[in-house]
């Protein structure tokens, strides 16, 4: 089961529209970046390196409202730095849920049972928790020790609460097919999270650490490795199963980036969430006036080893709308429950440790005789 019925219906009858108008470009969901401060340092971020004065700044709740307006995306992204920091993000919640976006909160966790009072649960909202691995993975991930039973605790409180939780977890060359079995049976199992985005870490410029961001090959093996034996099928994974079948090498794609627009307080972002090369004043501008084609695989260098879900999944969305097959296949998975539906019973430990099962230091390599990918044009 992955994206929810009411979730998919809506982007459905949504993607129906911009094709009876002809519109060749609209976004999917914005990613809102409401400011840039976080309070983690993680070695695998490039998105907050910026001056003291630029961190201290917070978008005003009107502002946020009138870009998700203006750009008309059913589904909202709320990011960073890390929201919960933001003193009126309750608000800025509040406002778009009114306005029947479909709304995802992304955040460590670290102050989500403080500020858990300050939201209403709707089925219009979700918390995307950050968890990239169990204690001591996602420890070592954040830098700081602690911050994973924080996180846990936190899902477990919001749900209590009647909360919709999902979780999104980054992978690099420190995981295995088994760390990424693990932490997804755990969430999927053991948590109950309802629904798991996860993705390969793009390999921002601006990140301390340089040395373990995957590249094509490892991805397609790792994947292709941990969804064997259709453990794929059993976890509530919130993607398209195109873009599943993307990272395990099925089907080859170019990225989408005017599907998942960026907006924080320096404008619209060219050309994606990743990369920063200027900005636009309003949306309009942003897709009228970016040469889209610089950009891509084969394109430009800094995509050579992306397969990040903000550029690859609206690739994913709109090949499936182009293929009745592909549509009934998504159809199918939305309306099939997985394996188990709920948490387990609480256990006196929070997670397993991993003192036992370390990952190796990088990925298994691709087979020497990969099967043929199906090439799709976005």
């Amino acid at each position: 089961m992955g994206i929810p019925v009411r979730q998919s219906a809506r982007i459905g009858w949504y993607l129906a529209r911009q094709r009876m108008a002809g519109r060749k470009q609209f976004p999917l969901t914005v990613e809102l970046e409401p400011l840039f401060q976080c309070n983690l340092a993680c070695a695998g971020c490039g998105k907050i390196q910026h001056p003291e004065h630029i961190l201290k700044r917070r978008m005003p709740v009107e502002q946020a409202v009138a870009a998700v307006e203006e750009c008309g995306a059913p589904v909202v992204s709320v990011a960073g730095g890390e929201p919960l920091v933001h003193p009126e993000i309750h608000l800025i919640v509040e406002e778009l849920i009114k306005r029947k976006r479909f709304v995802y909160l992304c955040t460590n966790a670290i102050l989500l049972e403080r500020k858990l009072h300050l939201f209403k649960p709707s089925p219009y909202f979700a918390f995307a928790i950050h968890i990239d691995g169990l204690r001591e993975r996602h420890d070592a991930s954040v830098e700081r020790a602690g911050v994973f039973d924080k996180a846990v605790a936190a899902i477990r409180a919001a749900k209590a609460r009647g909360f919709r939780v999902t979780t999104n977890t980054t992978f690099f060359t420190h995981d295995s097919p088994e760390t990424v079995r693990e932490v997804l049976d755990y969430l999927n199992d053991d948590l109950g999270v309802d629904q798991m985005m996860i993705s390969p870490a793009y390999a921002y410029e601006k990140a301390p650490d340089q040395e373990h961001f995957l590249g094509v090959e490892q991805t397609r093996a790792l994947f292709k490795a941990a969804f064997g034996e259709g453990r794929r099928r059993r976890w509530r994974l919130n993607h398209s199963p195109r873009f599943l079948d993307f990272l395990e090498g099925k089907v080859e794609y170019q990225c989408t980036p005017w599907g998942i627009p960026s907006y924080s307080l320096f404008g619209w972002q060219r050309p994606c969430y990743l990369m920063a090369d200027g900005y636009a004043k309003t949306y309009r501008e942003l897709i009228e006036e970016t040469d889209w084609s610089r950009y891509g695989r084969g394109r430009d260098p800094r995509c050579a080893n992306c397969m990040a879900h903000c550029g690859y999944e609206p690739t994913a969305v709109l090949d499936t709308m182009r293929s009745p097959r592909q549509a009934l296949r998504s159809l199918v998975d939305q309306l099939t429950p997985s394996r188990r539906s709920g948490p387990r019973p609480q256990s006196p430990e929070p997670a397993p440790s991993l003192a036992a099962a370390r990952a190796p230091l990088s990925a298994p390599r691709a087979s020497s005789s990969p099967r043929p990918r199906e090439r799709v044009r976005p």
